[in-house]
């Protein structure tokens, strides 16, 4: 118990998080409460902690526990060997660092030999006791005679004092406090450096590191995508990568601490072990640590910023429940054309042949003039890829003649729709479906619902992030896994028509239960209620209470089972519903109405104001997507390949990756163009996640086109005077 209440004040105040909230969370957690739960319908327990700031106890709760389980090995392990002494078991227990449990557990580590172990084993540690020892009255020469062992490869006194010298620089290297300081500067002052090895063939392309084929920056400030690059170089055997530090201030701050007397007869021999410890021992041991901590930092700075671009795509605006046709563009294979209903159920599929030839041209008109007045869409996507643009003004051509040119024609980005296509998913829905006929499918459902489709896909095959293959996998799992499940319960899930991957990540149901409802649906019809769900088997009250709330059943038995108003609150909806008099669907949506209901009148026990401010909300909208409405990019007719592009020319665009040198624009001719962050504002940006976010429309002006190294530079920076007028 005591333990549990020091962890809880250890995370209420490194997280500058209130110890009340900490603790209800926890505790929720160990329940098996899931965050988007407890964030949504457990306000008054924690004391109003959002998603983030509960995910946040979540996760340093885990490194604590890991931290404290790694603690007791290393303690166990030292008083194995006998050398737990009381000085040493308290400094253990106060570290409050992996790094700096580790420097305490290095003397003591199992380890392969060493020069040191060597010597010792040569029976010189007494010698090299008297070198750290630094005695004013000495003869190292003549006191390293009585431990000359020929036979031990120790023919002289030299011989000798050199194993007593590689002991002392162990010591040195292994030296807590050396560490400390160590590890402090380079973290602090050290500046990671990259040079290009020389080439062996020098008539090859050159390198796409080049830029850091000559390159330094500040350990502290080096931006993480800069230094995965690096990385990644140094990993294809591009660069060479290490740390500089000042070795000099270094070493003298350790002859400080280690004690060198400069009128010891001894003083020359603990200076050289000193050299040679920071230089061959401590330099390297301690460029690997800051090395691995600065690839952690870097990783989950770049984790982080593929989640932020990730939720920003799912949460993408969606078309809605119409008709709609997707066109997976082909110029060989032809562009296949899939029709799906208004809740994303496959119709049928048609390929047609534009662009070639005169006659296959003419058929591919009537063929998908035919298909479409058959399917009626009220919309026709088409994915992004090759000859996008030409499908697009295709398709335009074909509704114009047709009479049907209000029917929007719009750019899907199909990014991770081959990924899908070739899934288990994909076979398992549409085992008799070829893979270009399912892309189709999956284009035409990502512009009705980007969130339901493209949670079919892994996230980092959606293409949103940057170096996502030289992250530590793990981590990036679980980040993104994290923004999946906070987007889908944050919009909310149709019981009905939803698939297997999308009911998965509803809270508290995951990927074994999201089967059985779907194959309790198709086996028994659709559910009459949330309370219905309760029949699937394997499906309990614990599962129902953290799901419900996430889950929608439009037209259902209950009025409330199309809104976010959790079951355990109907209750209070119905008093408030016979206080005013009324039914509850007369209340549901009734905003005039809903206001003006007293709240203070249904305080009592665990409901507290914010549940019922998120009740009244609800009532006022229910079932309200919390997502923009639609609205399609436009892209210039006249533009559709980089050979388009002229500079100045002024262009919409849609935002497709932010990274933290700027933002990728899809402008429609098949290249994204960069618009760097000292472009995207005339003010000062520091983060661009600050003014754009991936799906955002952009307008954006062409500053200069590389066709050679396949390169747009885009400014969003409204035109100065005498910059000259847009093309």
């Amino acid at each position: 118990m005591a333990e549990s209440l020091q962890l809880m004040d250890f995370l209420s105040r490194d997280l500058a998080l209130p110890l009340r909230g900490v603790s209800a969370t926890v505790a929720l957690l160990d329940e098996g409460a899931t965050v988007p739960f407890i964030a949504r319908y457990r306000k008054e327990v924690t004391g109003g902690l959002d998603e983030v700031q509960i995910r946040a106890i979540e996760e340093r709760r885990t490194q604590v526990v890991e931290l404290e389980a790694r603690r007791e090995v290393v303690l166990t392990s030292i008083a194995g060997q006998g050398k737990l002494s009381e000085a040493l078991e308290k400094a253990i227990r106060a570290a409050t660092t992996r790094a700096a449990l580790e420097d305490l557990y290095l003397p003591f580590r199992p380890k392969r030999r060493t020069r040191a172990s060597m010597a010792r084993e040569k029976g010189l540690e007494p010698l090299a006791q008297r070198i750290l020892a630094q005695p004013d009255r000495a003869d190292p020469l003549q006191e390293a005679q009585a431990y000359l062992k020929p036979e031990a490869d120790l023919p002289d006194a030299e011989a000798a004092l050199k194993g007593a010298r590689d002991i002392v620089a162990e010591a040195v290297a292994e030296d807590i406090e050396v560490r400390r300081f160590g590890r402090d500067a380079m973290a602090r002052h050290g500046r990671v450096t990259s040079v290009a090895p020389p080439r062996k063939d020098k008539e090859a392309a050159p390198s796409r590191f080049e830029g850091y084929a000559d390159f330094t920056e500040a350990v502290a400030s080096i931006p993480s995508h800069r230094y995965l690059a690096i990385c990644r170089g140094e990993r294809e055997e591009d660069l060479r990568v290490g740390i500089e530090l000042d070795r000099d201030r270094l070493i003298a701050r350790t002859e400080q601490r280690m004690g060198v007397r400069p009128r010891s007869p001894y003083a020359t021999h603990l200076a050289q072990a000193i050299q040679d410890g920071v230089q061959r021992l401590l330099l390297p041991s301690l460029e690997t640590d800051v090395r691995g901590e600065l690839k952690e930092r870097s990783d989950r700075q770049a984790v982080d910023v593929f989640a932020q671009n990730l939720r920003n795509l799912l949460l993408a605006s969606p078309l809605g429940g119409q008709r709609v046709v997707g066109v997976d563009p082909g110029i060989r294979s032809g562009c296949k054309c899939a029709a799906v209903d208004d809740t994303g159920r496959f119709l049928s599929s048609v390929t047609v042949y534009p662009g070639q030839g005169a006659a296959a041209s003419a058929k591919a008109v009537v063929d998908l003039q035919a298909f479409l007045l058959r399917h009626q869409p009220t919309a026709v996507g088409v994915g992004n890829g090759t000859a996008g643009r030409e499908t697009e003004a295709f398709v335009r051509d074909v509704l114009a003649k047709a009479g049907w040119a209000s029917v929007p024609v719009v750019s899907v980005n199909e990014a991770g729709a081959s990924v899908y296509s070739a899934s288990d998913v994909a076979r398992e829905e549409f085992p008799d479906l070829d893979l270009t006929i399912r892309g189709a499918i999956s284009i035409a459902r990502r512009l009705q619902d980007p969130l339901a489709e493209l949670v079919k896909v892994e996230p980092k095959a959606i293409g949103v992030g940057q170096y996502q293959h030289d992250v530590h996998q793990p981590l990036l799992a679980r980040k993104l896994g994290e923004v999946v499940e906070s987007c889908v319960n944050h919009v909310g899930v149709e019981l009905n028509t939803a698939s297997a991957p999308l009911l998965a990540h509803v809270a508290g149901i995951g990927p074994g239960l999201a089967r059985k409802v779907v194959a309790h649906r198709d086996q028994h019809g659709p559910f009459r209620s949330r309370h219905a769900v309760l029949k699937v088997s394997g499906l309990g009250p614990r599962a129902y209470e953290q799901a419900a709330g996430f889950l929608r059943v439009r037209g259902g038995e209950h009025p409330l089972d199309a809104s976010a108003v959790h079951p355990e609150r109907y209750g209070i909806v119905e008093r408030m519903a016979a206080d005013l008099g009324v039914k509850v669907v007369q209340l549901v949506g009734n905003a005039s109405l809903v206001q003006t209901i007293d709240l203070r009148r249904y305080l009592a026990g665990d409901v507290g104001e914010p549940t019922l401010r998120d009740i009244l909300a609800e009532l006022q909208k229910p079932g309200r997507d919390p997502r923009k409405s639609f609205e399609p990019p436009k892209f210039r007719d006249d533009v559709r390949t980089m050979d388009d592009l002229r500079q100045g020319m002024t262009l919409e665009g849609v935002v497709t990756n932010v990274t933290p040198f700027g933002a990728f624009v899809d402008v429609g001719v098949h290249q994204d163009g960069l618009v760097h962050v000292s472009q995207l504002s005339e003010r000062f940006v520091r983060d661009p996640h600050e003014v754009v976010a991936v799906g955002q429309r952009l307008q954006v002006r062409v500053l200069e086109v590389d066709l050679k190294r396949r390169r747009i530079s885009l400014s969003a920076r409204p035109l100065r005077d005498g910059e000259g007028a847009p093309a």
